[in-house]
């Protein structure tokens, strides 16, 4: 009996889910809504990256980065992995985050390798530089998210359908960031004239229950990426 008393709290520690973050993370932010969109409990453990915790690096010894959702002591890293290990650990709870279709899933991966390897890099670079530089880094941006105008063009209300899914929490950041960084840079990416789809879908993502409660603190992230413009204009 007393052994079992002390075997307890490891046990209940086990099957406890603990989400390793940094507030300012996109990646990190769209696994709490994953997480929230599941009615799924969790903790929350704020890391340093700039001094990493040795629990971190032990969760995530090969990168040491955010986010890492350990589940049931068992940790997964790298932020798309971590939704499709939540929509298959909660599978049962609310409804699934990918699509049922063979077809639909794959698209959605798709939409979310898009948005890494295609879309990302040049509104990164758009952001970050300026002159003759900034200007052929919009243009290559915008010519990325008219794919996502033409992918909405069928008068879809999210790129999941009637609801917010993968490919939504997948390319969701962006519906708060590039805001920001019109308003930092004083230029314009997501025009309504150009891309109207693209513009409703940003205000419909934002305006979301799962999303709309869960936002980093506005001000706190417009003075990060200030300071992060500058010091590469600098």
């Amino acid at each position: 009996m007393d052994h079992h008393q002390a075997e307890r709290p490891e046990t209940e520690k086990e099957k406890e889910v603990t989400l390793h973050g940094v507030w300012s993370s996109p990646y990190v932010l769209k696994v709490i809504w994953a997480l929230r969109l599941k009615g799924a409990e969790y903790d929350y453990v704020e890391e340093d990256l700039d001094s990493k915790s040795p629990r971190l690096l032990e969760l995530n010894p090969v990168h040491g980065k955010v986010p890492v959702l350990v589940y049931h002591g068992k940790p997964v890293a790298e932020s798309d992995v971590i939704l499709e290990f939540i929509d298959d650990a909660w599978a049962t709870t609310h409804r699934r985050i990918l699509p049922e279709d063979p077809y639909e899933r794959a698209m959605a991966r798709l939409t979310a390798r898009f948005q890494q390897d295609k879309l990302s890099p040049p509104i990164w670079r758009w952001f970050t530089t300026a002159g003759r530089e900034q200007e052929d880094a919009r243009e290559a941006a915008v010519e990325q998210l008219l794919v996502l105008e033409r992918e909405l063009g069928d008068g879809r209300r999210f790129f999941g359908g009637e609801e917010v899914g993968f490919a939504d929490l997948s390319l969701g950041p962006l519906a708060y960031v590039i805001p920001i960084y019109e308003e930092i840079t004083g230029a314009r990416l997501v025009a309504e004239e150009t891309l109207p789809s693209l513009a409703a879908w940003m205000g419909r993502f934002l305006a979301s229950p799962v999303v709309r409660d869960h936002l980093p603190p506005m001000d706190d992230l417009r003075r990060r990426y200030q300071a992060v413009r500058e010091a590469f204009l600098n």
